[in-house]
């Protein structure tokens, strides 16, 4: 007989977070979450300051068979000013009833709540892991990205959930891009420099935490009109800009200036899965953190996460100039492949860049939205 748990004590928590390594124990494609980070972040992160959720385990008789998190984003709901309520962290068998009981579980936590909708997957919002894969089964996903086997597209639109968006990921792969397009790059940053006194610089790891306060201002503003946008209170990016500078690469890491003031950013980050692949049920103990720290020279690629421009500054190039520089270090130092992810389908202005450079739009994360 199937039944739905609310996951109370440790032992509990310690399941729901392993439950994935036993459903894709048989999918090449499969990479385990660190553990400790997946504990944080339902525990610890600085989201729960402003924020609440739950998480559910599915069981048949005394066997795990999927899992949710119900999510209520009081910032989100505030600063939007919806009444919107979330779901993530979903993993289940392919069984339409089991899937059900989650969503119905889900959704009932959310009613109590005041929510009028139920939208997701987010891990637990937009500034964290989000969206379903619908398109690109066939290649593991990169750091920070979500994946799935492709039934749970139909368990979502069999229980009524619609499409609200699509998110896109873009690839370049080894030196297949445009490299006339990133020559007029150069002549654009030259003219921006001449005639605006915009310039593009890395970022001081000498002096993250300034640095991390002038990107912080800037996220809050660049991403403001993102659907399902929220800002980041400081302790938010704090720790999410720490987590990050573990793993950053200087050479990646950009800012678009104009004096002194930064306006535009641009953040790429060494595609970890290529370990985290090898690190069983994403332990770092006792041998994990050696085999992330070992071979971390040895990662042949990497991820743009992070490309924004504040308002006022937008359709003069920056973001062009921003991608091109990115890529133009990834030529440099012979990576064999890049994805840019994630952008909204309806940013014509951002993908239009990306495709200027030669990206292919290869994989496609859906957000859904239900009714309650």
């Amino acid at each position: 007989m199937k039944n739905i748990v609310p996951v109370t004590s440790k032992k509990e928590l310690g399941a729901f977070i392993d439950f994935p390594h036993e459903l894709y124990k048989n999918d090449p494609n499969y990479v385990p979450e660190l553990f400790i980070a997946q504990k944080d972040l339902l525990t610890t992160h600085p989201f729960h300051k402003h924020s609440s959720l739950q998480t559910f385990l599915a069981y048949d008789g005394d066997k795990i068979v999927g899992r949710i998190c119900a999510v209520y984003n009081t910032s989100h709901n505030s600063f939007n000013k919806v009444n919107d309520g979330f779901f993530g962290f979903f993993d289940c068998v392919n069984d339409q009833e089991t899937a059900n009981l989650l969503f119905d579980t889900a959704t009932t936590w959310l009613k109590e709540k005041g929510a009028e909708t139920i939208t997701g997957p987010v891990n637990p919002s937009t500034n964290e892991t989000c969206g379903l894969l619908v398109k690109g089964f066939d290649r593991p996903p990169v750091v920070m990205m979500t994946y799935n086997p492709e039934y749970y597209v139909t368990l979502l639109e069999n229980y009524g959930f619609k499409k609200q968006t699509d998110l896109l990921a873009w690839h370049w792969d080894g030196q297949n891009y445009n490299d006339k397009s990133l020559q007029m790059l150069d002549r654009l940053q030259e003219r921006l420099t001449r005639n605006s006194g915009i310039t593009i610089r890395k970022i001081n790891l000498k002096n993250f935490k300034q640095e991390a306060d002038s990107l912080r201002e800037v996220y809050n503003k660049a991403w403001d009109k993102n659907l399902g946008f929220f800002p980041m209170t400081n302790e938010e990016f704090d720790y999410t800009a720490k987590d990050l500078k573990m793993i950053l690469d200087p050479d990646f890491a950009l800012v678009a200036e104009q004096d002194g003031k930064i306006i535009g950013f641009g953040v790429a980050i060494p595609d970890i899965n290529q370990i985290l692949k090898t690190i069983k049920k994403g332990r770092l103990l006792p041998t994990g953190i050696f085999k992330l720290w070992l071979n971390k020279k040895k990662i042949t690629g990497i991820r743009i996460m992070l490309l924004g421009v504040i308002d006022g500054y937008r359709k003069m190039g920056i973001e062009a100039c921003l991608y091109g520089s990115i890529i133009k270090e990834y030529r440099r130092k012979g990576l064999k492949y890049a994805e840019a992810s994630w952008t909204l389908e309806k940013n014509d202005m951002v993908n239009r860049a990306i495709e200027a450079i030669g990206g292919d739009q290869y994989k496609t994360y859906r957000i859904y939205q239900k009714g309650i």
